[in-house]
């Protein structure tokens, strides 16, 4: 689900926090004058792209006509209400780090509803009731404290992200609320949880994805554009832009 746009005015920034990434932000790539994208690991994120396509084909037959749904349709979607659940608390937090209350709070209740109501998560009630996610995270904290965005990177398994982006995602990891509201071994199996939301999704939404990885004659390019137009409407950088995980029946 994508973002509302940024406020114009941005909040105080937490001087700690800032300063226990500022090292990791430090060395981000600055973009070359008239560049189109900010992408100075063109080679190197090539044939990473070209190795995560490898694995794409042999694990979820990516690309092919006749590829066939490796898990029931209500359960990859019972995965991936799970996996986003376990997500709310993460962008609670991120919410407040942001100084934006609303989100935190429409996000808590959501949270509240689908655990209780919705048997852990694995049940939506809470967008039926018109609760509908506000997601976020700390790269988008980071956006929001004045971080600049840095260079494109194709991470291995994980995919397309940003110098920013990926210090979030390391953030996000350490100070997710979810890591210490369980004892060992409950906290692993929330683990495979999101892990298991994400392989669902790669089902739920392979014939958007397919057509961005295998649908045009320079893939990279396509899931580079794709990824930046994306995460810049997420954060309220660009007005409009075509989302590749929307659901075009609302369902």
């Amino acid at each position: 689900m994508l973002r509302n746009p940024l406020p114009s005015s941005r909040p105080p920034r937490p001087a700690g926090c800032v300063a226990a990434v500022a090292l990791l932000l430090a060395g981000c790539a600055v973009p070359e004058p008239g560049a189109e994208f900010n992408d100075p690991y063109e080679t190197q994120n090539r044939a990473v792209h070209e190795a995560n396509l490898a694995v794409d084909r042999a694990v979820f037959g990516g690309g092919k006509p006749d590829r066939k749904p490796f898990l029931p349709a209500p359960l990859a979607a019972g995965l991936g209400n799970f996996s986003d659940n376990l997500g709310m608390p993460a962008a609670v937090l991120n919410s407040l780090l942001q100084g934006r209350p609303d989100p935190a709070v429409k996000n808590a209740a959501r949270f509240l509803m689908n655990t209780t109501v919705g048997l852990g998560g694995i049940l939506d009630p809470a967008t039926a009731v018109g609760l509908h996610a506000e997601d976020t995270d700390f790269g988008e904290t980071l956006h929001v404290w004045g971080a600049p965005e840095g260079a494109f990177l194709v991470v291995p398994l994980a995919g397309p992200t940003t110098e920013r982006d990926l210090v979030g995602k390391v953030v996000d990891f350490v100070i997710d609320p979810m890591n210490s509201a369980f004892p060992e071994p409950e906290k692993y199996y929330v683990a495979a949880g999101k892990l298991a939301g994400k392989v669902a999704d790669r089902q739920r939404y392979g014939d958007v994805i397919d057509d961005i990885l295998y649908g045009s004659a320079d893939s990279y390019a396509q899931m580079r554009l794709m990824y930046l137009q994306n995460r810049h409407y997420e954060l309220g950088i660009e007005a409009e832009v075509f989302d590749p995980y929307e659901d075009p029946y609302g369902q």
